[in-house]
């Protein structure tokens, strides 16, 4: 934790006990089910940032990972709103999309630090939130190779490294 309170973020420091793995995603119903397996494991402060180009399939992903959480509205991508924000048994989720944003002060209109604190974000471009990141965030970095097909990478750090190995890798 940082003097202030607040938590330390991945520009600030990064704990050199990580690991990371590939995960293949050859169809939508292959993404739907490794979304299902991360859900079970998220919790109030969580953060799930989700990289990669357009048509990766951040979003495909996000939308599954909102549903396996519970939510039972339509899901739309939040490109154009930039947060779509859904309330699942009392917990707040908060489904961030920063392709947009051109500062990443731009996130404290959005209430970032409310929604870090109090709920579960899912975070697509992270990258455009430079320094606001946890540094316990869970880092999915999605990937379309030269012959279509899609796949992740996984940075599991702290909490998130034991879980994705146990729970989520391939089998």
């Amino acid at each position: 934790m940082r003097k202030d309170g607040e938590r330390e973020t991945r520009n600030e420091k990064r704990d050199d006990s990580y690991s990371s793995f590939l995960v293949l995603l050859p169809s939508l119903s292959s993404t739907q089910a490794f979304a299902q397996r991360i859900a079970p494991h998220l919790r109030q402060g969580d953060v799930v940032a989700l990289q990669g180009d357009l048509g990766t399939g951040k979003t495909a992903f996000a939308r599954a990972l909102l549903y396996a959480l519970g939510v039972t509205d339509d899901v739309p991508s939040p490109t154009f709103t930039l947060l779509q924000s859904y309330d699942v048994n009392g917990v707040l989720i908060s489904h961030f999309d920063l392709y947009r944003l051109k500062s990443p002060d731009e996130l404290d209109e959005l209430g970032w630090e409310d929604a870090l604190a109090d709920g579960i974000a899912l975070v697509e471009w992270p990258e455009r939130a430079v320094g606001r990141l946890p540094t316990d965030s869970l880092v999915l970095r999605f990937a379309l190779d030269e012959k279509g097909e899609r796949s992740c990478v996984v940075e599991a750090q702290g909490k998130w490294q034991e879980i994705m190995h146990i729970g989520c890798s391939q089998e």
